[in-house]
């Protein structure tokens, strides 16, 4: 197994940051050619996933569905008011398998890796490990 940490600063309380190129060139300098891409994020108020990465509306309309499903609701009994965003975080999942083939991560065309921010803005790890 080969592994690299990328670091993620987020700006804003919930964010989509394409993290794509940049997990790419942490798979690139483990020198891996073929395998199963391990994306995991040790924290629980964030997550990772994969969708469009063409039109930046669709990460605005994800959040805002999410916002919609789980809002912030003083009522929640976690005393640091960022109860939404470890359901947000469970809901979308802390980690992904993406297939390596020859040195390439196997996305779709219209395909990107984000890392998600539910309680930011905070600096923040993703773990890539090559199997």
């Amino acid at each position: 197994m080969l592994h690299r940490t990328i670091r993620v600063e987020t700006r804003t309380r919930e964010q989509l940051v394409d993290v794509t190129r940049r997990v790419a060139e942490a798979v690139r300098e483990t020198g891996a050619r073929d395998g199963v891409v391990i994306l995991f994020v040790p924290h629980t108020t964030a997550a990772v996933t994969i969708n469009e990465n063409a039109d930046p509306d669709v990460q605005a309309d994800i959040l805002a569905w999410l916002r919609k499903l789980v809002p912030a609701d003083p009522s929640f009994r976690h005393a640091e008011g960022n109860s939404d965003g470890h359901i947000k975080s469970t809901i979308v999942g802390v980690s992904l398998q993406v297939p390596l083939v020859e040195g390439r991560l196997l996305l779709g065309q219209w395909q990107g890796v984000y890392f998600c921010e539910f309680d930011g803005p905070r600096v923040r790890r993703l773990e890539v490990v090559v199997s």
